[in-house]
């Protein structure tokens, strides 16, 4: 309601600051690669990766620099990994829970989530956003046996070059928002985890269109992952 209020009242100078960003930012292709193997050596598991730019590796070339090859490399001494992504730039959680509802069901141990800036830049209040967290984790019950959901708190807007001020300013306030009714809520379920990045996010180590996250971000993510599931499934 607060956000809804202060977009309201500063919308002369926040949408203006909008569109600008959208036709000024460059636009980075995802990174290249396989979506999809098996690597590694020991204990099986079965692992699934969807969401947004940041889970695509938008801001690096190839798929070893983004989350999904950093989190393999880091986990394929000890682990057999049988591995998907699924991933698009763009995309909000509830297209993402569209586009799973069309998905054959099948058994994965792990989920990973990364989810979130792309609803913070819609009109969605935090309430609404947090059913709409719900229902995809519901899905993800339903859809695929897992046992293990991995969801990434949004990244600290509030830090993104790319922004200007009062944009940053507001988007960054809402993300927060959306992180602690998220974070709240993740603590009351037992097979979910939330993991940040935040206090590894060096606005220097960005891609170069200041919105996405560099080689060094992605392997900070990567073992953030990697620490999670060690702690369950070691």
């Amino acid at each position: 309601m607060l956000h809804q209020l202060v977009l309201l009242l500063m919308a002369p100078v926040l949408l203006p600051q909008g569109i600008f960003i959208r036709k000024s930012t460059p636009r980075l292709k995802e990174a290249a690669g396989p979506r999809y193997g098996i690597e590694g050596q020991g204990k099986p598991l079965r692992l699934l990766l969807i969401g947004d730019s940041a889970a695509a590796g938008v801001g690096v070339e190839h798929q070893s620099q983004a989350l999904s090859g950093q989190l393999i490399s880091t986990l394929c001494d000890q682990f057999r990994i049988d591995w998907q992504l699924i991933a698009k730039t763009g995309v909000t959680t509830k297209e993402v829970w569209r586009k799973l509802s069309d998905h054959p069901k099948q058994d994965y141990d792990i989920v990973i989530v990364s989810l979130g800036v792309n609803d913070v830049t819609t009109q969605l209040s935090s309430s609404e956003w947090m059913k709409l967290q719900k229902r995809l984790v519901a899905q993800l019950r339903d859809c695929f046996s897992c046992q293990q959901i991995i969801l990434t708190k949004i990244p600290p807007m509030h830090k993104f070059p790319a922004l200007p001020n009062p944009l940053r300013w507001y988007l960054g306030s809402k993300a927060k928002a959306f992180n602690r009714k998220l974070e709240r809520w993740v603590s009351t379920q037992s097979d979910c985890e939330i993991i940040t990045i935040e206090h590894q996010l060096d606005p220097d180590q960005m891609a170069s269109d200041g919105f996405h996250p560099g080689p060094e971000i992605y392997q900070h993510w990567g073992n953030a992952v990697a620490l999670v599931i060690r702690a369950r499934w070691l």
